[in-house]
């Protein structure tokens, strides 16, 4: 007669995969759980956004350093670098506007996002936050980066170009809407800081080719 065993069934799961949203790992699971739910909406845990968004205004700075070099400066960080409170602000500024950004793309977003499951874990779909939240966390960011706008020199010139750039922030979700190439308004919006680092430097793009800096 045939055997009736046979080879045991491997029932065993795989352990559960981690990634870099893992809370041990994230800066995010330091915050108080209140908090949490905001900084997942700003992703403070995914830095590459606020470098992006950075590496334009120091670079420009940096450049923008250069002509005033003589050949009695006395080379330092600051005339390779430019001016490190700049650089500061700029950071600063980076990190606020670029949680800003976030949060106005899930406002606009929300409604789809609950739909994707790439996105549905967001703070506003999975109902963590309400959009009343978000619009008052919203209102903090912003006057965090005015704060920091009105903190840069040449201010009447740094302030008008500052706030040249919000169009494309609150545009650009819905370019991802209405057009195919959405990352070229996104390009634009990242790279605003190449004049913004010139312009705060100098006091306008007009003095020593300051408009061609981003070629």
């Amino acid at each position: 007669s045939s055997s009736s065993s046979s080879s045991p069934t491997n029932t065993t799961k795989p352990p559960p995969t981690t990634t870099s949203k893992s809370s041990s790992n994230s800066l995010i699971s330091l915050l108080p759980p209140s908090l949490k739910p905001y900084a997942h909406l700003a992703r403070i845990d995914k830095p590459i956004g606020t470098m992006l968004l950075l590496y334009p205004c120091c670079w420009s700075t940096a450049i923008a350093a250069a002509p005033t070099i003589t050949p009695t400066t006395t080379i330092s960080l600051a005339t390779t670098f430019g001016d490190p409170t700049l650089l500061l602000l700029f950071t600063t500024g980076s990190f606020i506007m670029r949680g800003a950004g976030c949060t106005i793309n899930d406002l606009w977003d929300a409604p789809y996002d609950a739909s994707v499951s790439r996105t549905r874990s967001r703070p506003l779909p999975n109902g963590d936050l309400t959009t009343h939240q978000a619009l008052g966390f919203l209102t903090l960011q912003t006057t965090l980066g005015l704060g920091v706008l009105l903190s840069l020199p040449h201010l009447e010139y740094c302030f008008w170009l500052g706030a040249a750039s919000l169009p494309l922030v609150v545009v650009y979700p819905l370019m991802k809407r209405w057009m195919d190439y959405p990352q070229v308004v996104l390009g634009l919006t990242f790279n605003w800081g190449a004049w913004m680092g010139w312009a705060a430097t100098h006091g306008s793009l007009d003095s020593c080719g300051g408009w061609g800096v981003v070629g």
